[in-house]
């Protein structure tokens, strides 16, 4: 049964002295006595202990007996009672009794009537069941149950079902079904046979009452390691059938959606009595982000039921369950999102063998639709996709094309490509590589397609860090992201910078970092030929963090974290790319497919696609490890690969890239 609230104060009107001083003698023998007899029972059932009364019918000591068993599931909640109007009628009298509960947020509020009989100078109360809820029948208590909320799915694009109710196996003890000698021994073998702390869980099972279900582990079905045999084996150890909110797999997204299960005990600390134990909660991802709103609110009832124990129902007792006050549930509501189920598992099958932290990111330029964000096994379940923050290398290059072009240059302009480049006693070189018919005096779109580093960095008289910051945020990077929904990393790029960390700024190094779906933007902005801010959860609405629905919109949960779409002092989009400009970026972009180093990606079906790759070293490793990249426009899909210690962008991100690309169609 579930307990609900804490302990209100109870508020008793007109308390008199002769109530305090726990007599029902009357002061006279009229209206006046019968009045403050009425009162003190009023003050004596908000403090649920009829002791200081004279009553009719029973003992105090039985009559607190009962009161106590009837109220016992709403376990420390007082009620407010106060007397209404009393009739009198010679030596007798009635009155009223107005309750009112706080049951949570629910308010339970109802009348019983009390019956006074003077005897002398005293007025005794008729003890009746019926004067502690309404009609109530001896032998009968009160139960109170929670009405559990569904909880709401995360839905696709098109609104295809991502999570919903899937079924699941609930592995645990049942302690009922094991002698309480073995009780420890169960625990331990239950414990080793499904992974969990051994010591731990026969603690939780020791401390747990003689009827409980102690949960182990929940399970989307029977394993190689956790067979039906297996734990038939093991005295107490039982499988329920039940449902469970689900996506596809496992994996499936994980790091973004987050996951679900029962409330942990600082969570429900600091809920401050939103949340109780057994409550299914969000933890990580959009199920903690939007918890309030896919949780729904729980409801209740409060019935009339036989008291526990008894053979049979006593004379007059109702047998079966009466319901006396409700508050329906209000069901979860579903997110939308723009993930598409297809491309977001083609993601994670691409990046299903790598050994680093990698991510794809994909998004649908014409629209900002995140379609997939999948971060590899690699990441050890960190959102790299949305999250991480990397330097990215040579396909900053995109960005400082935008700038060189507004300082009057083409593609087809003369750029100087050498070996090496030396600034302020630091030497840059070109990847390893780099083909030797390509250095000179070359056109930037040659340039571009082999990434020459040099050639780039030698653009740092005429290309600012303020130009270079400018031009980021124009295809929409290192902005906030106000439609996205989700907590990101959208890139960082320093608006002041001087010698050698300007010069590493124009290969994409440096202070500059980006996340993939940083760089998927980037791309997606030359695609859409204007800036392109992501959009991820769909029915997002406004904001406001109070955890609930405004207008059918989403708000986060009340103390979930703020969303890091970008830098708190990120700047708005003063000079937002063009479709000239955008014009012009694909045109050299496509150049690194026709004649540059990821010819491989001529071979995709469908659209002309045009790429940047980019290596960016870190660490202090001689020679440095590198992180891959590659971002692409194919169609009206834009996509961004990355690999954490992967070597070449070219050698190691674009198979990953034509992979995924030729699978999706």
């Amino acid at each position: 049964m579930a307990r609900v609230g804490k302990t209100t104060e109870f508020l008793v009107t007109g308390l008199s002295a002769l109530m305090l001083a726990g007599s029902l003698a009357a002061c006279d023998d009229g209206r006046a006595g019968a009045e403050g007899a009425a009162k003190q029972l009023a003050f004596s059932l908000a403090a649920l202990d009829v002791g200081p009364l004279s009553l009719e019918g029973t003992d105090t000591a039985a009559a607190n007996e009962q009161l106590k068993a009837v109220f016992a599931d709403l376990g420390d909640i007082k009620p407010a009672v106060a007397a209404g109007e009393l009739k009198l009628d010679g030596s007798k009298a009635t009155v009223p009794l107005n309750y009112s509960w706080k049951l949570g947020t629910a308010e339970w509020k109802y009348s019983s009537q009390a019956e006074l009989k003077k005897s002398g100078d005293k007025w005794s109360v008729q003890w009746s069941p019926a004067l502690l809820a309404p009609e109530l029948k001896d032998g009968e208590v009160l139960d109170v149950t929670t009405a559990r909320a569904k909880r709401g799915g995360i839905l696709g694009a098109g609104d295809t079902p991502i999570v919903q109710d899937r079924k699941v196996i609930r592995v645990g003890l049942d302690k009922t079904r094991v002698d309480a000698a073995k009780v420890d021994s169960s625990a331990r073998a239950l414990a080793a046979l499904v992974g969990l702390d051994v010591a731990e869980y026969a603690k939780q099972a020791a401390a747990s009452g003689p009827q409980a279900f102690v949960e182990a582990i929940v399970l989307r079905g029977f394993t190689a390691e956790i067979t039906e045999a297996k734990l038939k084996a093991i005295p107490g150890a039982v499988a329920l059938a039940d449902t469970m909110p689900l996506a596809p797999s496992r994996t499936f997204a994980r790091p973004v959606l987050g996951a679900v299960g029962q409330a942990s005990a600082e969570q429900i600390e600091k809920s401050k009595g939103a949340l109780k134990a057994g409550d299914i909660v969000g933890t990580g991802g959009l199920q903690e982000k939007y918890d309030s709103l896919l949780r729904g609110k729980d409801g209740l009832v409060v019935a009339a039921v036989p008291a526990s124990g008894q053979d049979a129902p006593a004379e007059g007792t109702t047998p079966e369950p009466r319901t006396l006050f409700e508050v329906p549930a209000t069901d979860g509501t579903s997110l939308k999102t723009t993930l598409d189920v297809k491309l977001q598992q083609l993601a994670e099958t691409t990046l299903a063998d790598i050994g680093p932290a990698s991510a794809i990111v994909a998004i649908r330029p014409s629209t900002g639709a995140v379609l997939a964000a999948a971060s590899g096994p690699g990441s050890n379940g960190y959102n790299t996709a949305m999250l991480g923050q990397y330097a990215p290398g040579s396909t900053f290059k995109i960005v400082d094309s935008l700038a060189m072009f507004r300082d009057g240059m083409t593609p087809d302009s003369k750029v100087e490509c050498t070996p090496t480049l030396t600034v302020d006693g630091r030497t840059f070189k070109n990847a390893e590589g780099y083909p030797a018919s390509s250095l000179g005096s070359v056109p930037l779109r040659e340039a571009f397609a082999h990434s020459c580093n040099t050639a780039f960095i030698s653009a740092r008289d005429k290309v600012s860090q303020q130009q270079l910051e400018s031009a980021a945020t124009s295809l929409g990077v290192a902005v906030e992201a106000p439609k996205l929904g989700a907590d990101a990393f959208l890139g960082s790029v320093p608006g002041t910078a001087e010698g050698t960390e300007h010069a590493a700024s124009m290969i994409g190094q440096g202070k500059v970092l980006l996340s993939p779906l940083a760089a998927a933007v980037m791309a997606a902005s030359v695609g859409h030929g204007a800036p392109v801010s992501p959009q991820l959860v769909l029915n997002s609405g406004a904001q406001g963090g109070d955890g609930g629905a405004s207008d059918g919109g989403a708000s986060p949960s009340a103390g979930s974290s703020p969303s890091s779409s970008a830098s708190a002092t990120a700047p708005a989009i003063a000079k937002p790319v063009t479709k000239a400009e955008a014009a012009a970026l694909s045109d050299m972009m496509r150049a690194v497919v026709t004649s540059g180093h990821a010819g491989f990606l001529a071979q995709v079906p469908g659209a002309p696609v045009g790429a940047k790759t980019g290596t960016a070293e870190f660490g202090k490793d001689n020679p440095p490890k590198t992180h891959a990249w590659i971002v692409a426009v194919h169609g009206d899909l834009a996509v961004a690969v990355f690999v954490e210690d992967g070597g070449l962008g070219a050698t190691t991100s674009g198979p990953l890239l034509k992979e995924f690309l030729t699978a999706a169609g």
